[in-house]
């Protein structure tokens, strides 16, 4: 074992060297770029409705002759405009954003600039479509991600999330404040519960003759730790904690979708689509692609997206970023490796 232990130590050691070594590199590269302003941030604007229009006009065009294309496109174009004179009032707009989470729920600073935008201009008539992904993370990430969707409600906006794939733990956090949540069949929703979890090596330092120190004011101010002693007390109040979490979880899910039987769903489980239809945790069954389809007949969609171009010290930090992440990577496998083979 301290073997294994010596081989991490060096392991992590030349891993540190080389970071501290990029690290060196980008700070005089980024020195020289501070000065650089963030330049292109914008909202963009697609209109979906033309997007179908564009693929069915290219799969026709394929398919038909040259005289049936034609035909095509005068009645469609006839069509059009009969349906225009026929009906002069505004039709209405469906705002489609995409939330994707990490851990992090790092699209938070997308997600609030384009809802602050769609804020400045949709009205009760008309809807937003959240196309939610994201398997949960930290509470306070997701809590802050379910905060800024809870500002559409607030306006008396209709909300739907459609779920493809999944939204789970703080992904379903957000999604239960939708006026409907739409998923697909084998979609993952639920897993309403709190984890918390870290290994602790204080035993094998001790082992080793290895002293740590901590130093807290406050009781309670560290409870787990990764190398000091845990007692019992400590663990009891860390499970207190987890357990006065979940129950504000729980109360957040139930708040928004009152109809659940949210002690027999606030388990931790998760269901696939069919079976969270079964105990309302959704409302539909059904893809977002189809339901946007079926949707641009009768409304105008609108896909909303925050964009920002990033400067140079950015790419490089993001890159810096990504190195570390690899690294780190390398270490978990080597470190199982060892683990694994003693």
């Amino acid at each position: 074992m301290f073997e294994m232990f010596t081989e991490y130590l060096l392991f992590f050691a030349k891993t540190a060297t080389l970071v501290v070594a990029i690290l060196i590199v980008l700070t005089g590269i980024i020195a020289l770029s501070t000065k650089q302003k963030k330049q292109g941030e914008h909202i963009a604007v697609k209109k979906l409705n033309d997007h179908f229009d564009e693929l069915q006009n290219t799969l026709q065009g394929e398919l038909l002759s040259k005289k049936e294309w034609k035909a095509a496109l005068k009645e469609k174009k006839a069509k059009d405009k009969s349906g225009k004179s026929d009906d002069t009032s505004p039709r209405k707009k469906i705002f489609v954003l995409a939330f994707e989470g990490d851990i992090r729920a790092s699209s938070i600073h997308t997600l609030r600039e384009e809802i602050t935008a769609v804020l400045t201009t949709a009205t009760p008539e008309d809807e937003v479509m959240i196309n939610l992904e994201s398997p949960g993370g930290l509470v306070h990430a997701y809590g802050l991600a379910a905060s800024q969707l809870a500002r559409i409600r607030a306006h008396n906006i209709p909300l739907t999330v459609c779920v493809d794939k999944v939204a789970a733990s703080g992904g379903y956090m957000m999604a239960c404040i939708a006026n409907r949540i739409i998923a697909a069949p084998f979609a993952i929703l639920g897993s309403i519960g709190v984890l918390a979890q870290l290994p602790n090596f204080h035993r094998l330092l001790e082992k080793h003759d290895i002293d740590f120190e901590q130093h807290t004011a406050g009781e309670y101010k560290r409870t787990l730790t990764m190398f000091g002693d845990i007692t019992s007390k400590d663990r009891e109040k860390f499970q207190e904690e987890i357990e006065e979490t979940h129950q504000l979880f729980k109360a957040f899910v139930h708040e928004h979708r009152p109809r659940l039987d949210i002690d027999k769903v606030a388990t931790g489980e998760h269901w696939y689509g069919t079976q969270a239809k079964a105990l309302d945790l959704i409302d539909e069954i059904n893809t977002s692609d189809d339901y946007l389809f079926a949707a641009s007949r009768t409304a105008d969609l609108y896909q909303v997206t925050y964009q920002a171009k990033k400067n140079l010290s950015e790419k490089l930090f993001s890159a810096f970023q990504t190195t570390v992440e690899n690294l780190v990577t390398r270490a978990a496998h080597f470190t199982g490796f060892k683990l694994a083979k003693k």
